[in-house]
């Protein structure tokens, strides 16, 4: 019996068991890293709600839809009982070319630590719609004095100037108006000149636009053939939606150039009455992105906490394999601890300034503490220096893994494979059954 108890105090005292509670401590940080996540995530919510406030006070995303000519008319049915039964209808035209110039200035505001991404834009839409030879059923008759144009734009609050609709050479004056239709809301230019619509020609049209907004931009190409070139200060766009244009980038801006035809996209040249439910399928724009997210960049800092807590673990138990020098799990628990509040310093400073700034002061004090206790506990500076250089390299790597993008895949899993190597390589001559017979040292407080 003394003998069973004492095989039992000596695997409690073993590196097995020690390597056994560590694993449990890594296992069991994972729950304060999941909290760092969950208030990374509430932050950008509360983030999101602050910025869709300033946004609503100037103008939210925009989305241009047309012009497209409505010809209202109206069809006779007589029934059983030769009662004539009068229905109003809408022909909607789409235009035979459309053409948009639109020059973006984009500006950033603040609310506290928040920022909006609002612009400014200057379009100028042009185009014309084909000779007008509508074929209807005897039993209709066409308005042409009610016949109007209309204009679907997202947010009115957004629009800045009078808009002067000039239809083959006329001037118009557009009001708002519009329905919960395809179009949507915008504005509305009544025409009220039958001769203008039954010309034998082509109807051209053109008109400048000034128009507010925010993070993106879209358009409709409702043109049989729809040409959008657009040109902004703004040195990451994200172009958005069904079709990927031509376009240059430079520190100062970028030129984009979108040229749609017919076949491109599911939009007929005409319709009548509310028969297409939605052309978003075949919207397309510009996202102004903000490169500098810096919510985006705590979250995947987070997702290498695990690796991050594992990995220091290890250096502080090959250092008490190597050194023989005690250190009790609650001291591993400390330093777990520390290591997530790095997560948390750098989420509370990154909201207050750079990220990289962030991420270096948020290090360096997680660095210097960890090596300040752990210098208390080897009481040996080449030991502290060693892991002091090992969690900068760690540190580092990680920095570097959050600037890229495309390849940060990649980095990662072949720095991680060389880490494993590395230590493969230095335990590679400890003999780990000779370990546990050893003798416990005293443990150090």
């Amino acid at each position: 019996m003394e003998t069973t108890i004492k095989r039992a105090e000596k695997f409690s005292q073993s590196i097995t068991m020690k390597a056994i509670i560590i694993g449990f401590l890594t296992l069991l940080m994972l729950i304060p890293g999941v909290m760092i996540q969950d208030l990374i995530t509430e932050r950008q919510k509360r983030s999101e709600e602050t910025i869709e406030k300033i946004n609503a006070k100037w103008s939210n995303a925009q989305t241009i839809n047309g012009p497209v000519l409505v010809i209202p008319y109206t069809s006779s049915i007589t029934d059983e009982k030769n009662v004539v039964k009068v229905e109003n209808h809408s022909l909607y035209l789409a235009p035979e070319t459309l053409n948009i110039n639109a020059r973006l200035i984009p500006e950033e505001r603040h609310y506290g630590i928040y920022k909006s991404i609002l612009y400014k834009s200057e379009m100028d839409i042009s185009g014309k719609f084909k000779k007008l030879d509508i074929q209807l059923p005897a039993n209709c008759l066409i308005d042409w004095k009610a016949a109007y144009i209309r204009i679907g734009i997202s947010d009115l609050r957004g629009i800045t100037n009078n808009l002067d609709f000039v239809f083959n050479g006329s001037h118009f004056v557009a009001e708002t108006g519009g329905t919960s239709d395809v179009i949507g809301q915008g504005l509305v230019i009544a025409i009220k000149n039958p001769d203008l619509l039954q010309s034998q020609n082509a109807l051209s049209f053109r008109c400048n636009l000034k128009l507010n907004g925010s993070s993106n931009i879209n358009f409709i190409p409702l043109g049989k053939t729809t040409q959008v070139q657009m040109a902004g200060a703004w040195s990451a766009p994200g172009f958005i939606g069904s079709f990927t244009p031509e376009y240059s980038l430079n520190d100062k801006g970028f030129n984009a150039k979108w040229n749609i035809l017919h076949f491109n996209r599911n939009i007929p040249e005409a319709w009548t009455d509310n028969k297409i439910q939605s052309f978003d399928d075949s919207s397309f724009g510009v996202n102004l992105v903000d490169t500098l997210d810096h919510y985006q960049q705590n979250m995947r800092s987070a997702k290498y906490a695990f690796m991050f807590i594992a990995l220091t673990f290890v250096v502080f138990f090959f250092v008490e394999v190597l050194t023989k020098k005690k250190i009790h799990p609650i001291q591993y628990l400390l330093v777990g601890i520390a290591l997530i509040l790095f997560y948390s310093l750098l989420l509370s400073i990154s909201e207050q300034l750079n990220f990289g700034i962030a991420y270096l002061l948020a290090s360096i004090a997680t660095i210097g503490l960890i090596a300040v206790y752990a210098h208390s506990i080897f009481k040996n500076k080449t030991q502290t220096g060693i892991l002091t250089v090992v969690l900068g390299v760690l540190y580092l790597f990680l920095y570097v893994v959050l600037q890229l993008e495309d390849i940060a895949l990649l980095i990662g899993s072949i720095g991680l494979f060389i880490i494993l190597g590395i230590i493969m390589y230095f335990s590679r001559k400890i003999n780990w059954y000779k370990q546990d017979e050893a003798e416990e040292p005293e443990i150090i407080e």
